[in-house]
């Protein structure tokens, strides 16, 4: 019967400890990560390129979601490199933060109280974001 006791939480200790094998192995090489840093540095020239073509407010619109689809990317990047609870709450902060800049481009486009209240709407999406990466 004593043994039982002590099976259950070794058993318990065991999983738990191959999680954490099974999580150190998943983490990238540093040629890995540099490899993938440089295609996201390429991949954001190239979206960077698109949004010449345009003008005015979509030109912003176009550049605000071309930065902040590559500071989202370094920082998933960053959290698969280094797998912590930092690097994870760091990639919730720049999706918020991506978001909140674009929707402020988009908000731009408007006047007067639509504009207001969009770009109320935007600061309460962004501080309801940031809030759920300090609880992560």
């Amino acid at each position: 019967m004593q043994v039982s006791q002590f099976k259950k939480p070794l058993m318990a200790m065991c999983i738990a400890m191959s999680f954490g094998i099974a999580t150190q192995a998943s983490a990238m090489t540093r040629e890995e990560y540099s490899a993938a840093k440089d295609r996201v540095e390429a991949e954001y020239k190239a979206a960077k390129e698109r949004c010449d073509g345009l003008a005015g407010n979509a030109k912003d619109v176009c550049t605000s979601e071309a930065k902040g689809t590559e500071k989202v990317a370094k920082a998933e990047l960053e959290a698969q490199y280094k797998p912590t609870a930092k690097h994870r709450a760091e990639v919730i902060e720049a999706k918020a933060d991506a978001a909140y800049d674009t929707a402020k481009q988009k908000c731009d486009a408007l006047a007067g109280n639509t504009k207001d209240v969009c770009m109320k709407d935007a600061k309460a999406a962004h501080v309801a974001a940031k809030g759920q990466a300090k609880r992560s």
